[in-house]
């Protein structure tokens, strides 16, 4: 019986996942994921600052400003940004400050040069400037103890440039998983070696340590094994043990050759499922064994990497510590007709395009299971629902951000 995308998903998610953390210079935690809350160490700004370059001045002193009766106030001292004031303001002295300077004590408001003249050591004040007026207070930002970034997201350049801001010269950061990924098939061989009759070259091993690398995972590809029950067990058996989980193509549906549930069988991984009710990717199988994942995906290039999109990648994403996991989902239309008919849940890959303010689906035209180059330029998959017939274009569909 097969079992729904959803279903298989859910179940994926469910298993648990053992997150380690460890400290990260911030540089170096690019890409990983952020295991701890970043709270502001401080107010941000820490300090009353100007936002221009200008004056600084108690507001009061200049109530009975007018152009027919201007006020001059003594300007006592510059305070660069990045300087700390010398001296208070007091009755009848103003401050020159720099845009981002700290606001000296005694001093309420602050106010633009252009808005005022100078003249022998004093500036002058053509009309009243309001008191607590033009000054940036601490803490405007952020207040101290706040948090400023959620554990549980990918480290990006904003991330490291908001830490930094706060101080944080080291974060904690989850470790990396390490997945083991090979693939069954005697017919296989590794790219470099001289083709040969009935041969073809490996190419799941890349796209899929490939996929799981791009999300931050320590995929480590363990090459081919051919298609004999006790060596794949073997090494399914071996793999489990040293790493968090395994990823295998090929082998993952009922013919005499397909061994992924019997090797996992063989070891004693508990079955999750095996098959899935959709269109291309559908021969897969899940399997648990001491809370690790074992995923057999199909031997069809594409149709393997679909499946890993579609069905296990929210898993990887909690495997690697990350909150969200679901992919970001778009309705689309589709750019061109779909002439196939969809008895089952089908699975489209292609992009995202913009047409006069609409969000389109353009399918990629290699559609085979086997056409891993179908995925050069796609950006997207899109869900026919099952017993769908020949869709016009236009047709509004679901789509996942990949």
């Amino acid at each position: 019986m097969q079992i729904m995308p959803e279903a298989a998903r859910d179940m994926l998610l469910e298993l648990p996942v053992a997150l380690e953390a460890e400290t990260s210079r911030l540089l170096p935690s690019l890409g990983r994921v952020l295991a701890e809350d970043i709270h502001a160490l401080f107010d941000v700004p820490p300090f009353d600052r100007s936002p221009f370059d200008g004056w600084a001045l108690r507001g009061e002193d200049t109530s009975e400003a007018s152009r027919e009766k201007p006020v001059r106030l003594r300007i006592t001292e510059e305070i660069p940004a990045g300087g700390v004031p010398a001296l208070e303001v007091v009755q009848g002295t103003a401050a020159k400050i720099l845009t981002g300077a700290p606001i000296p004590k005694g001093a309420n408001a602050t106010v633009k040069y252009e808005e005022t003249s100078w003249e022998d050591g004093f500036a002058v004040f053509a009309r009243p400037v309001r008191p607590n007026s033009n000054i940036i207070p601490a803490g405007e930002d952020i207040r101290k103890g706040a948090r400023v970034i959620e554990r549980g997201i990918r480290i990006t350049p904003a991330v490291l440039g908001a830490a930094a801001s706060l101080g944080y010269g080291e974060i904690r950061t989850y470790k990396k998983p390490r997945v083991a990924v090979f693939s069954t098939g005697s017919e296989l061989l590794m790219p470099g070696e001289a083709l040969e009759p009935g041969k073809i070259y490996n190419s799941n091993n890349f796209t899929i340590c490939g996929a799981l690398r791009n999300l931050g995972i320590e995929a480590e590809s363990m090459g081919i094994i051919p298609d004999d029950l006790d060596r794949i067990s073997g090494k399914l058996a071996e793999a489990m043990k040293g790493y968090d989980a395994v990823v295998t193509t090929g082998g993952a549906s009922t013919g005499d050759y397909d061994y992924a549930v019997r090797s996992a069988e063989t070891i004693g991984a508990r079955l999750l499922f095996h098959k899935v009710n959709m269109k291309p990717g559908g021969s897969m199988m899940a399997a648990e064994k001491d809370g690790k994942l074992y995923l057999g995906l199909s031997g069809s290039p594409a149709a393997a990497l679909l499946g890993l999109y579609y069905i296990a990648l929210p898993y990887f994403k909690k495997l690697c510590g990350l909150k969200a996991v679901m992919p970001k989902t778009v309705y689309v239309h589709l750019k061109n007709a779909l002439v196939k008919e969809s008895p089952k849940l089908r699975i489209l890959r292609g992009k995202l395009v913009v047409e006069n303010g609409r969000a389109m689906f353009e399918e990629d035209e290699s559609r085979g299971n086997i056409a891993v180059s179908s995925f050069l330029e796609s950006d997207m998959l899109a869900e026919v629902p099952a017993g769908s017939g020949k869709l016009p274009a236009g047709t509004l569909l679901r789509g996942f951000m990949i």
